[in-house]
């Protein structure tokens, strides 16, 4: 079977340079390609899901979140491999398994959810964030209409997905955004409680989007956590001379981060009080 890259080039959806350099900075990096190519601004996640969808026929979905989904289903897709594979287990017919994909090109997943359950997999094409928020409702038991929001503004999937689990299964909402632009949208639109953001990402740096959080009225007073793989006292000092409201090392851990995430916001009830 042919690579996801390949494959785009072949459809002129990206040219061969484009995925030279993709492909250097997936080495480095160690992220899907498709995610590699949304942040060079090549291709967003919606039209790298219609392209695929036109060029190779495949089927899609959106806004799936809001459906009902058997627990026998659910129990088909152990949990932890849902979030690791970003699957979602959508409907079965007879020996048939529809399931909400990000690749449908990933074999080696393919195979395994065969494996798994035992059943012909079809896949549906589906954003990762779209995919995450089903994980979150319907695995993790989050709901959109409790608990207080939590805006998560990180870049890669994988570290994004552990802080989600984390704080959901404390009761808290998550939202996610994969740079510091789409999360100065949310962080605008949402008034969410609290905000953690990686201190590197594309197109605003988690610098730019706590200056842009303060110089906004309707933001201001909202509490910014970095999160950074930069641990030393010199760059905690620097996060916190900034505006940071508190400093979470990378690699993350989920019990650290919620209780960064805890004191802070008893902090805030306390001094509101």
């Amino acid at each position: 079977m042919k690579h996801l890259g390949d494959i785009l080039v072949e459809a002129e959806i990206i040219s061969y340079k484009t995925l030279e350099r993709a492909l250097e900075r997936q080495k480095l990096d160690k992220k899907r390609l498709g995610i590699v190519l949304e942040e060079m601004g090549v291709i967003t996640e919606g039209e790298l899901v219609d392209a695929l969808s036109k060029q190779f026929n495949f089927k899609t979905i959106k806004n799936f979140v809001g459906h009902s989904y058997s627990k026998e289903l659910l129990d088909m897709l152990p949990s932890d491999f849902a979030m690791k594979k970003l699957v979602f287990p959508l409907k079965q017919k007879d020996s048939m398994l529809a399931v909400a994909i990000t690749d449908p090109f990933d074999l080696e997943t393919m195979e395994t959810l065969s494996r798994i359950t035992g059943l012909q997999v079809v896949p549906v094409l589906a954003t990762r964030r779209e995919i995450l928020d089903a994980i979150s409702v319907h695995y993790l038991k989050s709901s959109s209409e409790c608990g207080e929001a939590i805006l998560v503004v990180e870049d890669s999937t994988p570290v994004a997905t552990i802080i989600q689990m984390a704080l959901v299964k404390e009761g808290y909402k998550v939202l996610l955004a994969s740079d510091g632009l789409d999360g100065l949208k949310i962080a605008i639109s949402e008034r969410p409680k609290l905000i953690i953001t990686d201190s590197v990402m594309p197109r605003m740096d988690g610098y730019g989007l706590l200056r842009a959080i303060k110089a906004n009225p309707m933001t201001s007073d909202i509490p910014v956590i970095m999160l950074t793989s930069k641990a030393s006292t010199e760059d905690e000092q620097k996060a916190f001379e900034f505006g940071f409201s508190d400093f979470i090392p990378k690699p993350v851990q989920p019990v650290r981060v919620v209780s960064r995430v805890k004191h802070i916001l008893d902090m805030i009830k306390k001094y509101r009080r």
